[in-house]
Parts: C-alpha cells; structure tokens; sequence
C-alpha cells in the first residue's frame, strides 16, 4: 500500500495562527504535533512501502523539515507548482506510482484532519484496499452522529451488500437542515471524509475517461528507470501544470464514475475546518470553553469560548461564544457563530496588502 498525503491547502479559516507559508496541517492546533506529522504518525504502522506528501512550493521546505525525523519508510514530499485543488494532485501522485507499480493500491488522505481513533482508520484502509484492488474507487464515509450541515454527504445502497463495501448512489453537497436529519434518519448517507482509496492504474484509467485534458498534461511527467528521484521531475511538473484546470478529485471524477464504492467507519473523524471545530478536539472546560497553549485564563462571567493564547494569560469578563487568537503579530475576536468567516479576514489582508498573512 502507498500513502498519499495531501498537504497543499490554505487554512484560512485558521488565520491568524495559519498563515500561507504555515497553513493549518503545518502547525498544531491542539498544541502537540502538527496536523501533518499525526497524519504520518498514524499510517505508519500499515507499513506502507511509500509515502508521498503533495504540497505547494512555499510549504515544500517546511514540509521536509517536519517530516525529516520519521524513519523505517521512504518518504517524498512533491511540490506543486500553483495550487490546483486535489484531482490534479492526486492524477499527479497516480502518475508517479504507476511508473513504479501500475497495480499499486494507493490511499489518499488529507494532512488537516482530527482522527480519535486511529486504529479504526487503519483497520478500515485494510478493508478498502481489498475492494480497490478489485477495480473499484473506495472512499471512506463517515459514520453521521448529528444532522451537519457543514459536511457533503454519500448516499449508499446498502440493499444487498451486507457489511459493505457499498455501492455509491450519489455525492451530495451540503444540504439544508431539513435534509440533514432525513438523511440521519435514513441509515444510508455518510459524511464525505475526502478519504480514498484506488489502484494507480484505475484512477489514471477514470481520469483519462473523466478529466482527458488532465491525462494530456501529465503526459509531460515520466520517469527513465525505476529510480524514485522525484527531484528530477520538477521540471516536468511545471510543465504539467501549465494549463492544468483547478478541480476536486470529487467533482472530477467521483461524481461522475460508476465505480464508486464506499466503506461506513466510526473513528471520531473531524476535518477541523475552522475554530469553532476545536470542541471535537479538545475538551472543553465545565463552562464550555476550550483554551489552548495559554498561560492562564481568567474566565469572569463567561462561558462556551475558544481561546488560542500563544503562551499568554487570556483574560474574558462577561462574554459568551467568543473566539480569541492571539499570536505575536495579530489578535482575533469573533463571534464562535461567524467562524466560517474568519476566512474573508485574509481575504481583505490579501486584497489591501495590509501584511500579517
């Protein structure tokens, strides 16, 4: 089994602790390891005989020195040149296995993500991976404990498949309220965790079928031998991404392939996918607040806020579902119900040039 990491986004929703050179799978959230470095840390014990890291050139560097500590497997970190979301990445990785291992079975994880229990992700990537060795694209949904509105679903048709793996009905995007408890209800919809798991030679096969003008580009990356000198590629990865199309492997491919299947798993998952995630993470005090890397807070009449310190004592006096980051250079007060939005925040210190990004 190869291991695909893909570390590449942004994590904006994490500003002002993620920045673009240090997104949020570079930098721990929770105070202990990056996000990246648990995302290493849990596969290992698969014994993979490879992993591979996709990420961008400005987070290359810091990439490699993250990863430089872990022994007893080869790992390559592979720099994009422009981001181009994860179809791309992931034909990318595809096209390098499969001039080593055509038949290769590879999984494809993202580097952000909070997983409890991992042996449950280890023991479900087992049984994936005998599904896709079979031809078929496996992706992991996750077991839904409350109706989110947050998270895309997988409808799955469980009618005959006794444990599954199940064959995919369809994707769905992230419904209305009302549709996120019928779908709970029902028994047969999974959040979409972004987790997969294909052979090489299959997912080329569908992207060739789905995305053409994606094989077309990566026709530019080859190797001459069997040698895994990835740095010998980078020029031809610049060539690749010339003309590439920005596209999610779920878009491009997964909606669209009858090859789908999907495999339900319980593992205390959360994509962490902005501040007001942190609860799923870390728990909070008995008035509901989650403080973290703090010297001390000093909590008067307030409850249910989210406080990152960066070393230093926090003091809150009266105020209720309030998000606090502070860093060295910046501070952020928000509504815990506007998280979502903290996203724009870079938005407007990209467009003014204001700095602090």
């Amino acid at each position: 089994m190869y291991i695909v990491i893909l570390a590449g986004g942004s994590g904006t929703r994490f500003w002002p602790l993620s920045r673009a050179a240090r997104p949020k799978q570079l930098i721990s959230i929770t105070g202990d390891r990056t996000m990246l470095q648990r995302t290493v840390e849990r596969v290992l014990p698969l014994k993979p005989k490879r992993i591979l890291i996709v990420t961008n050139t400005l987070q290359a560097e810091e990439t490699e020195r993250q990863i430089a500590a872990y022994r007893g497997v080869a790992i390559d970190v592979i720099a994009e040149p422009m981001a181009r979301n994860t179809a791309p990445a992931v034909g990318l990785a595809a096209t390098i296995i499969a001039a080593h291992d055509p038949a290769g079975v590879m999984a494809v994880l993202p580097a952000d993500h909070f997983i409890k229990d991992e042996e449950a992700l280890r023991e479900t990537l087992v049984e994936a991976s005998h599904a896709a060795r079979n031809g078929y694209l496996v992706t992991l949904g996750i077991m839904p404990s409350r109706p989110e509105t947050g998270y895309g679903y997988i409808e799955a048709d469980m009618d005959l498949r006794g444990n599954g793996p199940f064959p995919v009905r369809r994707f769905v995007e992230k419904p209305p309220l009302e549709e996120a408890v019928r779908y709970l209800d029902c028994g047969n919809y999974f959040w979409n965790s972004g987790m997969f798991m294909w052979r090489a030679d299959t997912i080329l096969a569908e992207i060739a079928l789905h995305m053409p003008d994606l094989t077309r580009s990566l026709a530019a990356v080859s190797f001459n031998g069997d040698v895994w000198e990835l740095s010998d590629l980078d020029n031809q990865i610049e060539a690749a991404y010339r003309d590439v199309e920005s596209v999610s492997i779920d878009y491009g491919i997964m909606e669209k392939s009858t090859r789908v299947q999907v495999v339900p798993v319980e593992m205390g998952w959360s994509d962490v996918g902005s501040w007001s995630a942190l609860p799923e993470v870390v728990a909070p005090d008995t008035d509901g607040t989650v403080c973290i890397n703090a010297a001390g807070h000093v909590a008067i009449d307030s409850s249910d806020c989210l406080i990152y310190a960066d070393g230093r004592t926090i003091a809150t006096v009266g105020v209720h579902g309030l998000i606090v980051v502070s860093t060295s250079d910046a501070l952020l007060i928000c509504d815990r119900e506007r998280a979502q939005d903290v996203k724009k925040v870079v938005e407007e210190l990209s467009r003014t040039g204001a700095g602090c990004l």
